[in-house]
C-alpha cells in the first residue's frame, strides 16, 4: 500500500464560497489526498483547523455521504441536534439526504486535525443558516436561484 507523503502536498485554504460566507473558513487548511493516492471514486481530505476556524458553513448534502475522523486536537460538532465535542479518535457520519446540517468549529487554543471522506459534490448542498445554496451543475447561488 503506497504511503502518501503529506509534506509533498501543499496545504490550501481555497474556497468556492462567495463573500461574505468564506470568512469563517479562512483559517481552515486542507490537502486533497485522493488524487495523489490515485483515488477517484471518493474524496479524502486532510484538514487542519486553526483556533476559531470552521470546517465549512453549516450544511447538508442531498446525495453525498460524509465521514470525519478526528486525528488530533478537538472540535465542536454543531448540527441540528446541538453541540457535540469531538476529540482525537472520535468519528462522525453524515448520511446523504438526512437534512442534518453540520459543521466542525475549533473552539480550542490549538489546531484540530481530521480526515474528511466523501465524494465530489455532485448534488445540491443546503445551507439553512444563510442565503446560500449550491445547485448541482450551477455552483453557489442564493436560495431563490439568483446569482450572488
Amino acid at each position: 500500500m503506497p504511503k502518501i507523503d503529506l509534506d509533498a502536498i501543499p496545504e490550501t485554504n481555497a474556497s468556492g464560497y462567495p463573500a461574505p460566507y468564506r470568512d469563517v473558513i479562512e483559517r481552515r487548511w486542507y490537502r486533497r489526498l485522493g488524487p495523489p493516492g490515485g483515488l477517484d471514486d471518493f474524496g479524502v481530505s486532510h484538514v487542519r483547523l486553526e483556533p476559531g476556524a470552521w470546517s465549512s458553513q453549516r450544511h447538508w448534502h442531498a446525495e453525498e455521504d460524509e465521514f470525519v475522523v478526528i486525528l488530533s486536537g478537538e472540535a465542536m460538532l454543531v448540527d441540528d441536534h446541538g453541540r457535540t465535542p469531538l476529540k482525537a479518535g472520535d468519528c462522525a457520519a453524515f448520511p446523504k439526504g438526512d437534512g442534518n446540517a453540520h459543521t466542525l468549529i475549533n473552539e480550542s487554543a490549538s489546531d484540530c486535525v481530521f480526515i474528511a471522506i466523501g465524494r465530489p459534490a455532485l448534488s445540491d448542498c443546503h445551507y439553512p443558516d444563510i442565503d446560500l445554496h449550491m445547485f448541482a451543475g450551477l455552483g453557489f447561488r442564493r436560495k431563490d436561484g439568483s446569482a450572488i
